[in-house]
């Protein structure tokens, strides 16, 4: 059995400090107009973008679970 470090660390980092980036981006692009919260067509990609993030999140997640315990 791997331990936390060579699991669950590599994660956290890449969801951790990849997230502040991310996020920290996704203000800096919604401050700036880049993507206006007003026009459809770009509330959909801010969708898109956020649910990305969460949805690879939650895969990497799920296949961390599944090879450590079945």
């Amino acid at each position: 059995m791997t331990d936390f470090f060579h699991t669950w660390l590599p994660f956290i980092y890449l969801y951790g400090v990849g997230g502040l980036f991310f996020f920290a981006g996704m203000y800096i692009i919604i401050k700036s107009s880049a993507l206006n919260r007003n026009r459809k067509q770009h509330r959909w990609w801010i969708k898109v973008l956020y649910g990305g993030y969460f949805f690879f999140m939650s895969l990497h997640a799920f296949l961390i679970i599944a090879a450590l315990y079945f």
